[in-house]
Protein backbone atom coordinates (compact mmCIF):
# COMPACT_ATOMS: atom_id res chain seq x y z
CA UNK A 1 0.00 0.00 0.00
CA UNK A 2 2.84 2.62 0.62
CA UNK A 3 3.89 2.36 -2.77
CA UNK A 4 0.42 3.19 -3.88
CA UNK A 5 0.39 6.09 -1.28
CA UNK A 6 3.43 7.44 -1.89
CA UNK A 7 2.43 10.57 -3.57
CA UNK A 8 4.51 13.69 -3.25
CA UNK A 9 2.37 16.94 -1.63
CA UNK A 10 0.86 18.88 -4.64
CA UNK A 11 1.38 21.94 -2.27
CA UNK A 12 4.88 21.17 -1.80
CA UNK A 13 6.10 20.25 -4.98
CA UNK A 14 3.14 20.23 -7.79
CA UNK A 15 5.40 18.98 -10.44
CA UNK A 16 6.30 15.87 -8.36
CA UNK A 17 2.72 15.60 -7.42
CA UNK A 18 1.71 15.23 -11.08
CA UNK A 19 4.46 12.95 -12.01
CA UNK A 20 3.55 10.11 -9.34
CA UNK A 21 -0.22 10.47 -10.04
CA UNK A 22 0.46 10.15 -13.41
CA UNK A 23 2.56 7.28 -12.95
CA UNK A 24 0.81 5.62 -10.27
CA UNK A 25 -1.97 5.85 -11.77
CA UNK A 26 -0.85 3.77 -14.47
CA UNK A 27 -1.71 6.18 -17.18
CA UNK A 28 1.56 6.90 -18.46
CA UNK A 29 5.46 4.86 -18.71
CA UNK A 30 8.27 6.14 -19.89
CA UNK A 31 9.80 4.69 -23.35
CA UNK A 32 12.90 4.38 -24.93
CA UNK A 33 12.24 6.95 -27.26
CA UNK A 34 13.46 10.58 -25.92
CA UNK A 35 10.60 13.04 -25.20
CA UNK A 36 8.06 10.07 -26.07
CA UNK A 37 5.57 8.38 -23.83
CA UNK A 38 3.95 5.19 -23.41
CA UNK A 39 0.76 5.61 -23.15
CA UNK A 40 -0.74 3.02 -20.83
CA UNK A 41 -4.54 0.89 -21.22
CA UNK A 42 -5.92 3.07 -18.67
CA UNK A 43 -4.82 6.33 -19.92
CA UNK A 44 -5.93 5.92 -23.38
CA UNK A 45 -9.10 4.54 -21.95
CA UNK A 46 -9.66 8.03 -21.13
CA UNK A 47 -8.68 9.23 -24.12
CA UNK A 48 -11.10 6.73 -26.13
CA UNK A 49 -13.73 7.98 -24.20
CA UNK A 50 -12.74 11.58 -24.98
CA UNK A 51 -12.46 10.62 -28.48
CA UNK A 52 -15.83 9.18 -28.48
CA UNK A 53 -18.05 11.68 -27.34
CA UNK A 54 -15.89 14.14 -29.21
CA UNK A 55 -16.63 12.30 -32.66
CA UNK A 56 -19.95 12.04 -31.91
CA UNK A 57 -20.52 15.71 -31.57
CA UNK A 58 -18.63 16.07 -34.77
CA UNK A 59 -20.94 14.33 -36.72
CA UNK A 60 -24.06 15.85 -34.91
CA UNK A 61 -22.25 19.23 -36.28
CA UNK A 62 -21.86 17.61 -40.26
CA UNK A 63 -18.34 16.60 -39.81
CA UNK A 64 -16.71 13.64 -41.48
CA UNK A 65 -13.59 11.55 -40.44
CA UNK A 66 -10.43 11.34 -42.89
CA UNK A 67 -6.96 9.85 -42.75
CA UNK A 68 -4.23 12.33 -44.41
CA UNK A 69 -0.75 11.05 -45.16
CA UNK A 70 1.61 11.42 -41.89
CA UNK A 71 4.65 12.78 -44.33
CA UNK A 72 4.70 16.03 -46.58
CA UNK A 73 7.18 17.29 -49.09
CA UNK A 74 9.15 19.64 -48.36
CA UNK A 75 7.82 21.99 -51.25
CA UNK A 76 4.24 21.17 -50.12
CA UNK A 77 5.00 22.58 -47.09
CA UNK A 78 6.84 25.82 -48.15
CA UNK A 79 3.56 26.92 -49.99
CA UNK A 80 2.26 28.93 -47.43
CA UNK A 81 5.63 30.62 -45.78
CA UNK A 82 4.02 32.36 -42.89
CA UNK A 83 3.05 29.15 -41.27
CA UNK A 84 6.27 27.08 -42.29
CA UNK A 85 8.39 29.66 -40.27
CA UNK A 86 6.18 29.40 -37.27
CA UNK A 87 6.63 25.66 -37.12
CA UNK A 88 9.76 25.37 -38.68
CA UNK A 89 11.83 25.16 -34.85
CA UNK A 90 9.73 21.80 -34.16
CA UNK A 91 9.61 20.36 -37.41
CA UNK A 92 10.83 16.36 -37.74
CA UNK A 93 12.57 15.36 -40.58
CA UNK A 94 12.72 12.47 -42.91
CA UNK A 95 16.16 12.71 -45.42
CA UNK A 96 16.51 8.91 -45.96
CA UNK A 97 14.66 6.07 -47.29
CA UNK A 98 16.22 2.66 -46.31
CA UNK A 99 19.98 3.51 -47.05
CA UNK A 100 19.03 6.15 -50.15
CA UNK A 101 18.86 9.57 -49.52
CA UNK A 102 16.01 11.32 -50.47
CA UNK A 103 15.43 13.65 -53.23
CA UNK A 104 13.28 15.71 -51.35
CA UNK A 105 13.19 16.21 -47.66
CA UNK A 106 9.67 14.84 -45.82
CA UNK A 107 8.18 16.76 -42.76
CA UNK A 108 6.47 14.50 -40.09
CA UNK A 109 3.29 16.20 -40.21
CA UNK A 110 3.33 19.20 -37.17
CA UNK A 111 -0.47 19.56 -38.26
CA UNK A 112 -1.75 19.34 -41.51
CA UNK A 113 -3.58 22.23 -43.19
CA UNK A 114 -1.18 21.95 -46.39
CA UNK A 115 -2.05 18.64 -46.91
CA UNK A 116 -5.94 19.03 -46.53
CA UNK A 117 -5.18 22.52 -48.83
CA UNK A 118 -3.47 20.19 -51.55
CA UNK A 119 -6.27 17.16 -51.17
CA UNK A 120 -9.54 20.34 -51.78
CA UNK A 121 -7.51 22.30 -54.59
CA UNK A 122 -8.58 18.34 -56.60
CA UNK A 123 -11.89 18.04 -55.30
CA UNK A 124 -13.22 21.19 -54.63
CA UNK A 125 -14.28 22.66 -58.06
CA UNK A 126 -18.32 24.61 -58.01
CA UNK A 127 -20.21 25.81 -54.76
CA UNK A 128 -21.83 22.52 -55.23
CA UNK A 129 -18.41 21.00 -53.39
CA UNK A 130 -18.66 23.36 -50.56
CA UNK A 131 -18.96 23.47 -47.35
CA UNK A 132 -16.26 20.74 -46.74
CA UNK A 133 -16.43 19.84 -43.40
CA UNK A 134 -13.62 17.01 -42.28
CA UNK A 135 -12.04 15.74 -39.22
CA UNK A 136 -9.07 13.74 -38.60
CA UNK A 137 -7.72 11.80 -35.67
CA UNK A 138 -3.95 10.89 -35.74
CA UNK A 139 -0.63 11.63 -34.24
CA UNK A 140 1.41 14.59 -34.76
CA UNK A 141 5.51 14.96 -34.22
CA UNK A 142 6.69 18.64 -32.57
CA UNK A 143 10.61 18.74 -31.81
CA UNK A 144 10.03 19.78 -27.81
CA UNK A 145 12.91 20.80 -26.47
CA UNK A 146 11.31 19.69 -22.92
CA UNK A 147 8.49 17.27 -22.10
CA UNK A 148 6.25 16.08 -19.41
CA UNK A 149 3.61 13.18 -20.08
CA UNK A 150 0.53 14.68 -21.53
CA UNK A 151 1.15 18.10 -21.57
CA UNK A 152 4.20 18.23 -24.26
CA UNK A 153 5.19 15.22 -26.07
CA UNK A 154 7.07 14.94 -29.05
CA UNK A 155 4.37 12.91 -30.76
CA UNK A 156 1.32 13.75 -29.84
CA UNK A 157 -2.35 12.36 -29.93
CA UNK A 158 -4.72 14.79 -31.02
CA UNK A 159 -8.11 15.44 -33.69
CA UNK A 160 -8.12 18.42 -36.03
CA UNK A 161 -10.83 19.79 -38.18
CA UNK A 162 -10.73 21.63 -41.79
CA UNK A 163 -13.39 22.78 -43.09
CA UNK A 164 -13.72 25.03 -46.46
CA UNK A 165 -16.74 27.21 -47.14
CA UNK A 166 -18.38 29.50 -49.61
CA UNK A 167 -18.16 32.80 -47.63
CA UNK A 168 -16.37 34.55 -45.11
CA UNK A 169 -19.32 34.14 -42.82
CA UNK A 170 -20.07 30.64 -42.91
CA UNK A 171 -16.45 30.03 -42.39
CA UNK A 172 -16.53 32.68 -39.10
CA UNK A 173 -19.80 30.71 -37.82
CA UNK A 174 -17.80 27.38 -38.06
CA UNK A 175 -14.62 28.47 -36.47
CA UNK A 176 -16.85 30.00 -33.41
CA UNK A 177 -19.33 27.01 -33.52
CA UNK A 178 -16.46 24.47 -32.86
CA UNK A 179 -14.54 26.49 -30.69
CA UNK A 180 -18.25 26.33 -28.44
CA UNK A 181 -18.50 22.38 -28.83
CA UNK A 182 -15.18 22.57 -27.02
CA UNK A 183 -16.12 24.93 -24.44
CA UNK A 184 -19.55 22.37 -23.86
CA UNK A 185 -17.31 19.50 -23.90
CA UNK A 186 -14.86 21.00 -21.28
CA UNK A 187 -17.11 21.84 -18.84
CA UNK A 188 -20.20 19.53 -18.74
CA UNK A 189 -18.04 16.53 -19.74
CA UNK A 190 -14.51 17.26 -17.94
CA UNK A 191 -16.20 19.93 -15.41
CA UNK A 192 -12.92 22.21 -16.08
CA UNK A 193 -13.99 26.02 -16.30
CA UNK A 194 -12.67 27.33 -19.22
CA UNK A 195 -11.82 31.02 -20.66
CA UNK A 196 -13.02 31.04 -24.07
CA UNK A 197 -11.66 34.38 -26.06
CA UNK A 198 -9.70 35.23 -29.39
CA UNK A 199 -5.75 35.47 -29.18
CA UNK A 200 -3.59 38.26 -29.56
CA UNK A 201 -1.97 38.84 -32.69
CA UNK A 202 1.20 37.55 -31.37
CA UNK A 203 -0.22 34.71 -30.36
CA UNK A 204 -2.44 33.39 -33.06
CA UNK A 205 -1.65 30.27 -34.77
CA UNK A 206 0.81 30.97 -37.88
CA UNK A 207 -1.18 31.65 -41.15
CA UNK A 208 -4.57 32.52 -39.41
CA UNK A 209 -6.27 35.65 -39.41
CA UNK A 210 -7.74 34.97 -35.99
CA UNK A 211 -7.00 32.15 -33.38
CA UNK A 212 -9.58 31.16 -30.28
CA UNK A 213 -8.49 29.33 -27.21
CA UNK A 214 -9.68 27.60 -24.40
CA UNK A 215 -7.87 28.84 -21.45
CA UNK A 216 -8.16 26.41 -18.49
CA UNK A 217 -6.57 26.86 -14.94
CA UNK A 218 -4.84 24.02 -12.94
CA UNK A 219 -4.44 23.94 -9.42
CA UNK A 220 -1.30 25.86 -9.09
CA UNK A 221 -2.67 28.91 -11.25
CA UNK A 222 -0.91 28.12 -14.09
CA UNK A 223 -2.74 28.43 -17.59
CA UNK A 224 -2.96 25.13 -19.95
CA UNK A 225 -4.35 25.86 -23.25
CA UNK A 226 -7.27 23.06 -23.57
CA UNK A 227 -7.42 23.46 -27.39
CA UNK A 228 -7.86 26.72 -29.91
CA UNK A 229 -10.31 27.38 -33.04
CA UNK A 230 -8.79 28.64 -36.33
CA UNK A 231 -10.54 31.40 -39.02
CA UNK A 232 -7.60 31.23 -41.92
CA UNK A 233 -9.48 33.37 -44.30
CA UNK A 234 -8.59 32.42 -47.88
CA UNK A 235 -4.88 32.95 -47.44
CA UNK A 236 -4.22 29.15 -47.42
CA UNK A 237 -6.77 28.49 -50.14
CA UNK A 238 -4.72 31.34 -52.44
CA UNK A 239 -1.50 30.46 -51.94
CA UNK A 240 -2.69 26.62 -52.88
CA UNK A 241 -4.76 27.96 -55.71
CA UNK A 242 -8.45 26.21 -54.36
CA UNK A 243 -11.24 28.07 -56.48
CA UNK A 244 -14.40 27.08 -57.48
CA UNK A 245 -16.80 28.18 -59.57
CA UNK A 246 -20.22 29.65 -57.75
CA UNK A 247 -24.29 30.04 -58.57
CA UNK A 248 -23.23 32.77 -61.13
CA UNK A 249 -20.48 30.48 -63.14
CA UNK A 250 -17.43 33.35 -61.52
CA UNK A 251 -14.40 31.77 -59.87
CA UNK A 252 -14.36 32.26 -55.93
CA UNK A 253 -11.09 31.44 -53.41
CA UNK A 254 -13.04 29.26 -50.06
CA UNK A 255 -12.44 30.23 -46.87
CA UNK A 256 -10.91 27.93 -44.14
CA UNK A 257 -11.03 27.24 -40.74
CA UNK A 258 -9.05 24.72 -38.80
CA UNK A 259 -9.66 23.37 -34.78
CA UNK A 260 -8.38 20.76 -32.05
CA UNK A 261 -7.91 19.57 -28.93
CA UNK A 262 -4.96 16.51 -27.89
CA UNK A 263 -4.45 14.44 -24.84
CA UNK A 264 -3.12 17.72 -23.29
CA UNK A 265 -6.93 17.67 -21.82
CA UNK A 266 -6.08 14.55 -19.80
CA UNK A 267 -2.90 16.60 -17.83
CA UNK A 268 -5.50 19.19 -17.73
CA UNK A 269 -8.09 16.52 -15.94
CA UNK A 270 -5.16 15.68 -13.44
CA UNK A 271 -3.76 18.93 -12.14
CA UNK A 272 -7.93 20.37 -12.34
CA UNK A 273 -8.90 17.68 -9.90
CA UNK A 274 -6.49 15.42 -8.13
CA UNK A 275 -5.40 15.47 -4.84
CA UNK A 276 -2.53 14.09 -2.60
CA UNK A 277 -4.04 10.75 -2.75
CA UNK A 278 -3.86 10.52 -6.57
CA UNK A 279 -6.60 11.13 -9.61
CA UNK A 280 -10.03 11.93 -9.52
CA UNK A 281 -12.26 11.46 -12.49
CA UNK A 282 -15.68 12.88 -13.21
CA UNK A 283 -18.32 10.55 -13.83
CA UNK A 284 -18.83 11.29 -17.61
CA UNK A 285 -15.73 10.89 -18.88
CA UNK A 286 -14.08 7.83 -16.25
CA UNK A 287 -13.24 4.79 -18.00
CA UNK A 288 -14.69 3.14 -14.88
CA UNK A 289 -17.13 4.89 -12.92
CA UNK A 290 -17.79 1.81 -10.05
CA UNK A 291 -14.96 -0.03 -8.69
CA UNK A 292 -16.61 -2.62 -6.68
CA UNK A 293 -14.65 -4.70 -3.26
CA UNK A 294 -16.28 -7.40 -2.03
CA UNK A 295 -14.83 -8.40 1.06
CA UNK A 296 -14.56 -11.42 2.35
CA UNK A 297 -15.46 -14.91 0.88
CA UNK A 298 -19.01 -15.35 1.99
CA UNK A 299 -21.18 -16.53 0.11
CA UNK A 300 -23.85 -13.88 0.49
CA UNK A 301 -21.37 -10.98 -0.15
CA UNK A 302 -20.48 -13.02 -3.73
CA UNK A 303 -24.31 -13.35 -4.44
CA UNK A 304 -25.09 -9.23 -3.55
CA UNK A 305 -21.87 -8.76 -5.95
CA UNK A 306 -23.19 -10.98 -8.84
CA UNK A 307 -26.95 -9.15 -8.58
CA UNK A 308 -25.12 -5.80 -8.21
CA UNK A 309 -23.30 -6.39 -11.53
CA UNK A 310 -26.52 -7.86 -13.47
CA UNK A 311 -27.69 -4.62 -12.46
CA UNK A 312 -25.14 -2.25 -13.36
CA UNK A 313 -24.81 -3.85 -16.64
CA UNK A 314 -28.01 -3.23 -17.27
CA UNK A 315 -28.26 0.17 -16.93
CA UNK A 316 -24.75 0.35 -18.48
CA UNK A 317 -22.79 1.93 -15.60
CA UNK A 318 -19.58 0.57 -16.43
CA UNK A 319 -17.58 -1.14 -13.31
CA UNK A 320 -15.08 -3.34 -12.18
CA UNK A 321 -14.80 -5.86 -9.64
CA UNK A 322 -11.52 -6.04 -7.70
CA UNK A 323 -11.42 -10.01 -6.71
CA UNK A 324 -7.28 -9.85 -6.53
CA UNK A 325 -5.72 -11.35 -3.45
CA UNK A 326 -4.54 -8.64 -1.93
CA UNK A 327 -6.12 -6.75 1.58
CA UNK A 328 -9.24 -4.15 1.28
CA UNK A 329 -7.06 -1.56 2.48
CA UNK A 330 -4.60 -1.92 -0.46
CA UNK A 331 -7.78 -2.29 -2.84
CA UNK A 332 -9.15 1.50 -1.31
CA UNK A 333 -5.95 2.70 -1.90
CA UNK A 334 -5.58 2.07 -5.28
CA UNK A 335 -9.14 2.69 -6.29
CA UNK A 336 -8.57 6.41 -5.12
CA UNK A 337 -5.25 6.76 -6.90
CA UNK A 338 -6.56 5.70 -9.82
CA UNK A 339 -9.71 8.15 -9.26
CA UNK A 340 -12.58 5.94 -10.09
CA UNK A 341 -15.96 8.10 -8.98
CA UNK A 342 -17.35 5.54 -6.65
CA UNK A 343 -16.36 2.53 -4.48
CA UNK A 344 -18.79 0.30 -4.04
CA UNK A 345 -17.81 -2.21 -0.76
CA UNK A 346 -19.79 -4.84 -0.06
CA UNK A 347 -19.17 -6.71 3.25
CA UNK A 348 -20.88 -9.25 5.32
CA UNK A 349 -21.50 -7.03 7.93
CA UNK A 350 -22.91 -3.76 5.97
CA UNK A 351 -25.58 -6.81 4.26
CA UNK A 352 -26.43 -8.10 7.54
CA UNK A 353 -28.82 -4.45 7.93
CA UNK A 354 -28.97 -5.31 4.01
CA UNK A 355 -26.65 -2.11 3.21
CA UNK A 356 -23.79 -1.60 1.25
CA UNK A 357 -21.19 1.02 1.53
CA UNK A 358 -20.68 3.70 -1.32
CA UNK A 359 -17.59 6.30 -1.35
CA UNK A 360 -17.25 9.23 -3.46
CA UNK A 361 -14.01 10.02 -4.65
CA UNK A 362 -14.03 13.55 -4.78
CA UNK A 363 -15.00 13.85 -1.05
CA UNK A 364 -14.51 10.78 0.39
CA UNK A 365 -17.56 10.23 2.31
CA UNK A 366 -19.31 7.03 3.69
CA UNK A 367 -22.83 6.28 2.41
CA UNK A 368 -24.58 3.58 3.17
CA UNK A 369 -27.30 2.20 0.68
CA UNK A 370 -30.12 -0.45 0.54
CA UNK A 371 -29.02 -3.02 -1.90
CA UNK A 372 -32.02 -2.30 -3.80
CA UNK A 373 -31.35 1.29 -4.29
CA UNK A 374 -27.98 1.19 -5.26
CA UNK A 375 -28.51 1.76 -9.01
CA UNK A 376 -30.46 4.85 -8.12
CA UNK A 377 -27.99 6.25 -5.54
CA UNK A 378 -25.31 5.91 -7.83
CA UNK A 379 -27.50 7.75 -10.60
CA UNK A 380 -27.85 10.66 -7.81
CA UNK A 381 -24.42 10.34 -6.96
CA UNK A 382 -22.68 10.82 -10.97
CA UNK A 383 -24.91 13.81 -11.20
CA UNK A 384 -23.40 15.11 -7.38
CA UNK A 385 -20.25 14.31 -8.01
CA UNK A 386 -19.53 15.81 -11.44
CA UNK A 387 -21.43 19.35 -10.45
CA UNK A 388 -19.46 19.28 -7.10
CA UNK A 389 -15.98 18.65 -9.34
CA UNK A 390 -16.77 21.76 -11.75
CA UNK A 391 -18.24 23.89 -9.29
CA UNK A 392 -14.74 23.30 -6.58
CA UNK A 393 -12.40 24.10 -10.15
CA UNK A 394 -14.35 26.76 -10.73
CA UNK A 395 -14.40 28.14 -6.96
CA UNK A 396 -10.43 27.84 -7.19
CA UNK A 397 -9.90 29.15 -10.50
CA UNK A 398 -11.67 32.66 -9.58
CA UNK A 399 -9.92 33.04 -6.12
CA UNK A 400 -7.04 33.11 -8.40
CA UNK A 401 -7.88 36.18 -10.89
CA UNK A 402 -6.40 39.16 -10.05
CA UNK A 403 -6.99 42.40 -11.87
CA UNK A 404 -4.40 45.01 -12.37
CA UNK A 405 -4.90 48.42 -13.38
CA UNK A 406 -1.18 50.08 -13.28
CA UNK A 407 2.33 48.49 -13.66
CA UNK A 408 3.08 48.94 -10.07
CA UNK A 409 -0.13 46.65 -9.37
CA UNK A 410 0.37 44.01 -11.87
CA UNK A 411 3.99 43.95 -10.85
CA UNK A 412 3.40 43.18 -7.27
CA UNK A 413 0.58 40.21 -8.35
CA UNK A 414 2.52 38.82 -10.83
CA UNK A 415 5.86 38.48 -8.29
CA UNK A 416 3.61 37.27 -5.34
CA UNK A 417 0.68 35.38 -6.86
CA UNK A 418 -0.02 32.36 -8.49
CA UNK A 419 -2.91 32.97 -10.98
CA UNK A 420 -4.24 34.87 -14.28
CA UNK A 421 -4.48 38.94 -14.31
CA UNK A 422 -6.55 40.47 -15.94
CA UNK A 423 -5.18 44.09 -17.07
CA UNK A 424 -6.17 46.61 -19.93
CA UNK A 425 -3.41 47.14 -23.21
CA UNK A 426 -3.00 49.52 -25.67
CA UNK A 427 -2.55 47.02 -28.40
CA UNK A 428 1.03 47.16 -28.74
CA UNK A 429 3.34 43.96 -29.05
CA UNK A 430 5.97 45.73 -27.22
CA UNK A 431 4.13 46.04 -24.12
CA UNK A 432 2.88 42.49 -24.76
CA UNK A 433 6.57 41.59 -24.90
CA UNK A 434 7.60 43.51 -22.00
CA UNK A 435 4.98 41.51 -19.40
CA UNK A 436 6.46 38.01 -21.51
CA UNK A 437 9.85 39.22 -20.68
CA UNK A 438 9.83 40.75 -16.88
CA UNK A 439 7.43 37.86 -15.49
CA UNK A 440 7.43 34.95 -18.26
CA UNK A 441 3.53 35.42 -18.51
CA UNK A 442 1.92 35.60 -21.86
CA UNK A 443 -1.21 36.78 -23.30
CA UNK A 444 -4.22 33.84 -22.67
CA UNK A 445 -6.81 35.60 -24.70
CA UNK A 446 -8.90 39.05 -25.50
CA UNK A 447 -11.60 39.88 -22.61
CA UNK A 448 -14.65 41.47 -24.50
CA UNK A 449 -17.40 41.25 -22.20
CA UNK A 450 -15.81 44.18 -20.04
CA UNK A 451 -15.86 47.73 -20.34
CA UNK A 452 -11.76 49.72 -20.92
CA UNK A 453 -12.19 52.50 -17.27
CA UNK A 454 -8.24 52.67 -17.08
CA UNK A 455 -5.22 53.18 -19.58
CA UNK A 456 -3.02 50.63 -20.84
CA UNK A 457 -0.77 49.13 -17.36
CA UNK A 458 2.54 48.60 -19.80
CA UNK A 459 3.00 52.07 -21.09
CA UNK A 460 0.11 54.35 -19.79
CA UNK A 461 -1.12 55.23 -23.02
CA UNK A 462 -5.21 54.79 -24.07
CA UNK A 463 -6.31 51.10 -23.91
CA UNK A 464 -7.93 49.09 -26.66
CA UNK A 465 -8.26 45.83 -24.99
CA UNK A 466 -8.78 43.50 -21.94
CA UNK A 467 -6.63 40.94 -21.66
CA UNK A 468 -6.14 38.12 -19.35
CA UNK A 469 -2.44 36.96 -19.05
CA UNK A 470 -1.20 34.25 -16.88
CA UNK A 471 1.70 31.53 -17.18
CA UNK A 472 1.66 28.38 -19.10
CA UNK A 473 2.41 24.70 -19.76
Amino acid sequence: MSEIKDITSRDKDFASWYTDVVKKAGLVDYSSVKGSMIICPYGYAIWENMQKILDQKFKETGHENVQMPMFIPESLLNVEKEHVEGFAPEVAWVTHGGSEKLDERLCVRPTSEVLFCDYYKKIIKSYRDLPKLYNQWCTIVRWEKTTRPFLRSREILWQEGHTMHATEEEAIKETLQMLHVYEDFQRNVLAIPVIVGKKTEKEKFAGAVASYSLEAMMYDGVALQNGTSHYFGNGFAKAFGIEFLDKDNKLQTPYQTSWGVTTRMIGSLIMVHGDDRGLILPPKIAPTKVIIIPIGNDEKVKEVTDTLCKKLKELDISYKVDERDKTPGFKFAEAEVKGYPVRMEIGKRDLENNEITLVRRDTLEKIKVPVQDVADALETLFVDIQNNLYDRALKRRDSMIYEANSWDEFKEIATSKPGFIKANWCGDEACENKIKDEFSMKSRCLIDDEEIHTDCVVCGKKAKYRLYFGRQY
